[in-house]
């Protein structure tokens, strides 16, 4: 029996399941402070235990920036964060009296990992996941494993170009202002234009702007890491158009410099949503917590 946590700067989505594959209870639970959302996490698991068995791990798939080295001292605890009341949070301290292994990862990491077992990244080798939501986050998975430095990527916080005379929104990330997150993510949008992307109507100027920003990111990846595909998913992404204008932006940018390979031509196969929509990140976490299962079996 397996545990998995999609934890999201607005709702945590808790499942258990016997795989990936076969969910058989799940709640979401809006994000509150940490005690009242561990708390809630907690009696969810009890809950489910009582009717399903002992669950034998648990995979997290938090948002960041969150510690997920397994041998730092500080593994499973959330760092300097927007959210408030988030910072220093630990997820290894919130989920102890379950008493049973986990593993933790990014929100992003956990959302590529569900594709790449189950979804739109089935079958690639190196493959990204970007997520344009309540904040904006991109991970990258070779063979299936995480990719990461000294710490998680942090994707969402470079500055693509800003034109104040087309764009003269200063930017809300509170820590960088007009960095991408701070230009292009679903809050941003709100405070720009009063409304969310998808309730402009098509030829909206908002349009053209959140498809330039996002082909800066999209770009940024397939030079640094030449993915197979790019999953675009989050809840701006459901706009009507917006896929199609980021592929033609994109494109744009790219300025045909790779002329084979999957970043050629017109972008509709490297470009995609996600196949598996809301459920990739807690399909993900499943898939961690069932590799945990394995490790600590063996």
């Amino acid at each position: 029996m397996l545990g998995g946590i999609e934890a999201g700067g607005t709702k945590i989505v808790c499942a258990v399941g016997s795989s990936p594959d076969q969910i058989l209870a799940s709640q979401v639970i809006p994000t509150a402070d940490p005690a009242a959302s561990f708390q809630q996490v907690c009696a969810f698991f009890d809950t489910a235990q009582a009717t399903h068995g002992r669950i034998d791990s648990i995979g997290v798939a938090a948002f960041g920036p969150v510690d997920i080295d397994p041998g730092s001292p500080t593994y499973g605890t959330v760092q300097r964060t927007v959210k408030p009341g988030w910072a220093g949070a630990s997820w290894v301290d919130g989920l102890s009296r379950l008493g049973c292994p986990f593993i933790v990862d990014t929100d992003v990491n956990g959302a590529a990992l569900g594709e790449w077992r189950l979804g739109a990244g089935k079958g690639y080798a190196t493959l990204a996941y970007v997520t344009v939501g309540t904040g904006i986050g991109a991970g990258v998975l070779k063979n299936g494993r995480s990719m990461s430095g000294s710490g998680h990527y942090e994707m969402g916080h470079i500055y693509p170009p800003h034109d104040y005379e087309s764009d003269p929104f200063p930017g809300r990330c509170p820590l960088h202002r007009d960095c991408l997150e701070g230009l292009a993510s679903g809050p941003a949008i709100t405070d720009r234009w009063g409304v969310t992307l998808s309730e402009v109507p098509a030829g909206h100027p908002a349009f053209a702007l959140q498809a330039g920003y996002l082909a800066h990111l999209a770009t940024t990846i397939t030079l640094t890491h030449m993915p197979d595909r790019i999953i675009f998913g989050g809840g701006v992404m459901k706009a009507p158009g917006l896929m199609e204008r980021l592929r033609a932006a994109t494109r744009i940018l790219l300025a045909d410099y790779l002329s084979d390979g999957p970043a050629s031509g017109d972008l509709a196969g490297y470009l995609v949503p996600p196949a598996l929509g809301d459920e990739a990140g807690v399909t993900g976490a499943l898939a961690m917590a069932e590799a945990r299962a394995g490790h600590a079996a063996h």
